[in-house]
């Protein structure tokens, strides 16, 4: 079953490293925007990989919040298993794939925690569903049964509906501010062109990668 599957049945844009922009940021926006415009489903969801103290690699998969010139962001617990383990090592990756075009974008660097009324900013402008997840807590905790999880849940969808601005204070914005960033884009011919961005004291320079 598993070499029946095909990939990118699909047309694959082309991709001209020569013509990227200086900053991987600029890239990054103009991939996004053309994988929404492709039908890319559920586009700005991410992986995210941490480490334990031990040193040991964690994978999650978790959704974007924003990039800008201060980072890529996403959100979770500090008290959760990611917030956990960014505290002990605050470095991160991150790996988007849009199969629609045949796209990854990686990118690895340093995390910061925002403030406190950012966190709070953030999660409120998000949907009544986000603050109930926030508001139910306990990520990453054990569960004693999903009819404890369904009373919760129930407990604090009514209250993100009654209170909108309710605060759920260990509600954390992250930003990932890369020092490295890789775009790929797959070619049916197996010629994938990789494009690596490296952050420098005099900006960012580029280098092509063997597929």
């Amino acid at each position: 079953m598993l070499r029946s599957l095909r990939v990118w049945d699909v047309e694959l844009p082309s991709f001209d490293p020569s013509a990227a922009p200086a900053d991987p940021l600029a890239l990054f926006t103009a991939w996004f925007a053309e994988a929404v415009a492709a039908g890319q489903v559920e586009p700005h969801t991410m992986s995210l990989a941490t480490a334990d103290e031990a040193g040991l690699p964690d994978v999650r998969t978790v959704m974007m919040h924003g990039a800008d010139a201060s980072g890529w962001s996403f959100a979770t617990h500090v008290g959760s298993g990611k917030g956990r383990q960014l505290a002990a090592r605050p470095h991160a990756a991150l790996g988007f794939y849009w199969p629609a075009q045949g796209r990854q974008v990686r990118l690895r660097g340093p995390v910061t925690a925002a403030p406190s009324a950012e966190s709070q900013a953030d999660l409120h402008a998000r949907s009544t569903g986000a603050l109930a997840a926030a508001l139910t807590g306990r990520q990453s905790e054990v569960l004693g049964s999903l009819e404890e999880l369904a009373r919760e849940s129930q407990a604090a969808w009514e209250r993100a509906q009654d209170e909108p601005d309710a605060p759920v204070p260990s509600w954390t914005l992250y930003r990932l501010r890369p020092v490295e960033a890789e775009f790929f884009q797959g070619d049916a011919a197996r010629r994938h062109v990789r494009l690596r961005y490296r952050r420098t004291e005099e900006g960012w320079a580029k280098q092509l990668l063997w597929p």
